[in-house]
């Protein structure tokens, strides 16, 4: 073995939070002087666990705080039935098995499936966390992809070229509970491709390249793509994760005085037990006061830190960005600042969230959804319905989508003024989104047309709040028309292709008299006529406006 370990080297590179821009993991792999080791260890399952303990053990000597990546071979871990070299050296390293991601890489042809996912399942259950890596580039089968539930998947970066497959992934990533990570990216404009297309992670020679010794900083442009409006429910907290400084509750208070006044950038310090699960939370700034008082590190150094912490803050990994503020808000003013641990469910910690990441990017959301909203009726306009419609698209789910306005309204405004045509278009959009509440998406497109995102089975109460209800402006009575177009899956790919059925749709109600609703299926030809009279020949409309 000595032949090949005296050239060989190891390299490491950071995972970029692209929420946060802060390193999230570490990955080591190895880069030998000379030979091809790797395609060695691709046929040699030994020398291939032989290299994940060595990159272990070389991060080890770099790098204490990170979590970290270290790449296996599929059929290694099918040959092996796991890494128990690999388990026994993390625990001699004083880490524990949930700091460190088993990166999962190609080839899978040939490897026997049922043992791939014995070996994941036994690794899982010690407590390791697994990637599929190599995804868009490599041999994996969807469905052993799916079989094997991993924690994270990382895209090749060539996919970026094609944003729905990379989009249709972070949807099956999220069925699985995964993260979504592109690799490879060298470019601005792939950065901005994998933040638009939603994924939380990326590492690259944009932010760093491997390098022997472990990079402080990254790069990360300036510039961030607009973020999509953020519903009530919020965003995940996979997206804000840090990674976690850990010691045991066994700490002295002096190892985290060491810990942190070494590290500049490390918050606090979770002190976890034999399990990995957190039991005190340190507070840096809390920590340091005492510390630093009159006696402190007399008093303190030698004695366990836990006397100093505070019980830990947690969430589960399934948490939305708005309940972790609803546990910051819980507990007292004086701990508002201290990190709140993300806990899997086994409770084994998988990072920290910062309260200022989740308040800046929910800050920002609401900037961007604030923005799009009608002034007039602070409803959201076009782009936020049509962006829900690709993405039920994407999804593969049913919708309608419907558009209304109010019957000439020009004449409306002409002969009751503007002020009273103004409170009519407020009043129907108070009306949608109150028939509507919490069953649809309500979106004011200008003047006096209207768009609602909802299932079918919603149609029947849209149409009785707007339609049937008695409207009139200056005294007069006024009536609405409303299109409605059923897509099921597959019958149109964009919401243009949804708003070119819609058109025909909207012509045919207005050619109705008084309050009308037509429907139609994408795909079929005809309508419905569900609401309104006979056709209105071109006179009767024009007697109908001089009415006004």
């Amino acid at each position: 073995m000595h032949s090949w370990t005296d050239s060989l080297r190891f390299a490491f590179q950071p995972l970029v939070n692209l929420r946060t821009g802060a390193v999230a993991a570490l990955e080591a792999f190895a880069r030998p002087e000379t030979g091809d080791i790797l395609a060695e260890a691709r046929r040699d399952p030994e020398l291939d666990g032989a290299l994940a303990v060595l990159a272990l053990r070389s991060a080890m000597r770099k790098e204490r705080l990170l979590p970290l990546h270290v790449n296996v071979f599929a059929g290694t871990l099918a040959d092996l039935g796991g890494l128990t070299p690999l388990h026994d050296a993390v625990r001699a390293e004083g880490r524990g098995p949930w700091e460190v991601t088993l990166d999962v890489v190609p080839p899978y042809t040939h490897v026997p499936h049922r043992a791939l996912l014995e070996a994941v399942g036994a690794l899982r259950e010690q407590g390791f966390r697994i990637s599929a890596d190599g995804v868009g580039d490599g041999d994996v089968p969807l469905r052993l992809l799916t079989d094997l539930f991993p924690d994270l998947v990382k895209l090749d970066a060539s996919l970026l070229a094609r944003p729905a497959a990379v989009r249709a992934m972070r949807t099956l990533c999220e069925e699985l509970d995964a993260l979504v990570a592109v690799e490879g990216v060298e470019t601005e404009g792939q950065y901005a491709a994998a933040v638009s297309a939603g994924a939380q992670l990326a590492q690259g020679e944009l932010f760093a390249p491997p390098a022997r010794i472990p990079v402080a900083d990254v790069y990360v442009p300036a510039f961030s793509p607009a973020a999509p409006v953020v519903p009530r429910t919020g965003p995940s907290v996979r997206e804000f994760v840090r990674p976690a400084a850990v010691l045991p509750v066994t700490a002295s208070a002096g190892q985290v005085r060491a810990l942190l006044t070494g590290s500049p950038d490390v918050s606090g310090v979770l002190l976890v037990d034999q399990a990995g699960r957190p039991v005190r939370s340190v507070h840096r700034s809390r920590f340091l006061l005492s510390m630093s008082g009159r006696y402190g590190h007399a008093l303190y150094a030698d004695r366990p830190a836990a006397r100093l912490g505070d019980a830990p803050r947690t969430v589960g990994v399934d948490a939305t960005a708005w309940e972790v503020l609803d546990v910051v808000a819980i507990g007292g003013r004086d701990r508002t600042s201290d990190d709140v641990a993300v806990l899997d469910a086994h409770g084994w910690c998988v990072g920290v969230v910062r309260l200022a990441d989740l308040v800046r990017a929910l800050a920002e959301s609401r900037v961007e959804e604030a923005a799009g909203l009608n002034p007039l009726t602070r409803l959201p306009g076009s782009d936020a319905i049509t962006g829900e419609v690709d993405r039920r698209i994407a999804d593969g789910r049913p919708f309608a989508l419907s558009w209304l306005d109010i019957d000439h309204f020009k004449k409306v405004n002409d002969g009751a003024g503007f002020a009273a045509g103004d409170e009519l278009i407020r009043s129907v959009g108070r009306a949608l989104t109150q028939a509507m509440a919490g069953q649809a998406r309500v979106g004011h497109i200008g003047g006096d047309d209207f768009l609602v995102l909802a299932d079918e089975e919603t149609l029947g109460p849209l149409a009785a709040a707007v339609l049937d209800a008695p409207w009139s402006a200056g005294g007069r009575p006024v009536t609405l028309s409303l299109a409605t177009v059923v897509c099921g899956p597959g019958s149109v790919h964009d919401h243009r292709q949804a708003a070119a059925q819609l058109a025909p749709l909207k012509q045919a109600a207005k050619a109705l008299g008084g309050a009308s609703w037509v429907l139609g299926r994408a795909g079929l030809t005809g309508h419905e006529v569900r609401r309104g009279g006979r056709a209105v020949s071109p006179a009767q409309a024009a007697a109908v406006e001089s009415q006004w």
